[in-house]
């Protein structure tokens, strides 16, 4: 993705996963807002969107963070917000593991804690290693943690998968959770 779309792309994270006040919109209960109002309320706030960068980030972000709903006429956060807001998904079995990337320095605390959710919806996790090494980069030195997701679910927790492939969950205690090598 170009140099633009990815400030572009970063700033749609930011109003549509965390602040959409801030360019004085008005997400709908599952994270909507209407394409037509976005544009215009970027441009209202000095940061020009055309329909056709749009498009292009929502169709190129590699980890396909925003989705259009399917008239086109809608865009969300496919997840991470820390407002509230109800996607709607709907429990799905999980891949017997998972993987949570992070950085080395959080070790200690996540097998204090687990891994929670902080202020967002859910803890996020990959269902490939890769991603998980990805994800732990950018905060610092990755470590990845292997998730019994199959005996998590066992034990009745749920998991959700995201349109854009993440597993979400609403926490992981850290019985289930070992230091990939």
């Amino acid at each position: 993705m170009e140099k633009h779309l990815i400030k572009k792309s970063k700033f749609l994270s930011l109003v549509l996963r965390h602040k959409p006040e801030a360019i004085g919109l008005k997400l709908d209960e599952a994270g909507w807002v209407s394409v037509n109002e976005l544009v215009k309320a970027c441009s209202e706030n000095k940061f020009e969107l055309t329909m056709s960068e749009l498009r292009e980030i929502v169709e190129t972000n590699d980890k396909k963070r925003f989705a259009f709903s399917d008239d086109g006429k809608q865009i969300r956060a496919s997840q991470g917000h820390s407002i509230d807001v109800e996607l709607g998904y709907s429990p799905a079995i999980a891949p017997d593991k998972l993987f949570h990337g992070t950085a080395t320095r959080f070790i200690g605390s996540i097998f204090g804690k687990g891994l929670i959710k902080g202020n967002r919806h859910h803890v996020h996790l990959s269902a490939d290693i890769e991603t998980a090494v990805k994800v732990g980069q950018r905060h610092g030195i990755p470590a990845v943690l292997e998730i019994d997701s199959a005996r998590m679910q066992t034990d009745g927790f749920l998991f959700y998968v995201s349109e854009n492939g993440v597993w979400l969950t609403d926490h992981v205690p850290v019985e289930y959770i070992s230091l990939k090598t």
